[in-house]
């Protein structure tokens, strides 16, 4: 359902969000090194979510990222958004058009129904998890990993 680029993309975030302000931006290095995920491609990720002003970015040797906004007003939705877009919840399971959801006279596929009611769950369940929630979740328990 989510691209390997968007997982990669919440997993970067809640690593920086998990980190002490305190300790300044987290660099591209650690980031890849602490997530085993090749750091040619989390930068392109690191550089969508810095364009969608969800993470700041600075260069130079004390350089890295960090949440452009506090960890409470993040949510994973806004994530999806970033990188995959609206596409899994807008598009058609069957033909890849964007869904008839108020033209339904232009037709809808048999699967729309019943796939529009779990896309309307999805979105809320993904808008309803914040980052902050879920470092706080990531902290209280050794046995979540990310």
């Amino acid at each position: 359902m989510l691209s390997n680029s968007c997982k990669y993309g919440v997993r970067a975030v809640l690593l920086i969000a998990s980190k002490p302000v305190s300790s300044g931006k987290v660099g591209l290095k650690t980031i890849s090194s602490e997530l085993q995920i090749p750091q040619p491609f989390l930068a392109k990720i690191l550089q969508i979510l810095t364009k969608s002003r969800i993470l700041d970015s600075a260069k130079g040797p004390h350089g890295g990222f960090s949440l452009m906004r506090p960890a409470s007003e993040i949510t994973l939705m806004d994530i999806v958004r970033a990188i995959d877009g609206d596409e899994f919840f807008d598009s058609c399971l069957l033909t890849g058009e964007k869904c008839n959801y108020y033209e339904p006279s232009k037709g809808v596929c048999m699967l729309h129904n019943d796939l529009r009611k779990e896309k309307v769950r999805l979105t809320r369940f993904f808008s309803s998890k914040s980052i902050d929630a879920l470092v706080r979740q990531l902290k209280k328990s050794s046995d979540v990993i990310i």
